[in-house]
């Protein structure tokens, strides 16, 4: 699982989530105000971060890569419809994401 990984694989991946946040969160829904919807979306969100950093840590994810990944979930969102503070702010989580999973668990060195 380990190795390189290549542009179509981050492109199918970073579509697949961009799916599944538009079934949990479509582009044209309402602004969350109640609590019980605020929960929904944290959950939902939650879950599509740990997607995220799952795919991250099992693959050798370069600089490229992660922009890559970012940057096609940004524009496909764009294109979906989202309000651009909504696009920007996930952008910005996914990038953070990728970022900090590939650090984390790989280097268990003792020092």
């Amino acid at each position: 699982m380990f190795g390189p990984v290549k542009s179509n694989e981050v492109d199918e991946f970073a579509d697949s989530i961009v799916a599944e946040l538009r079934l949990r969160h479509p582009p044209d829904a309402k602004a969350v105000t109640e609590r019980k919807e605020v929960a929904r979306l944290q959950k939902a969100f939650g879950k599509i971060f740990s997607r995220i950093d799952s795919f991250a840590r099992s693959r050798e994810l370069n600089l490229y890569s992660k922009a890559r990944l970012a940057n096609r979930i940004k524009w496909a969102l764009k294109e979906a419809g989202y309000r651009e503070d909504f696009i920007q702010t996930t952008t910005q989580e996914v990038a953070t994401h990728v970022a900090l999973a590939g650090t984390r668990g790989r280097d268990k060195r003792v020092r």
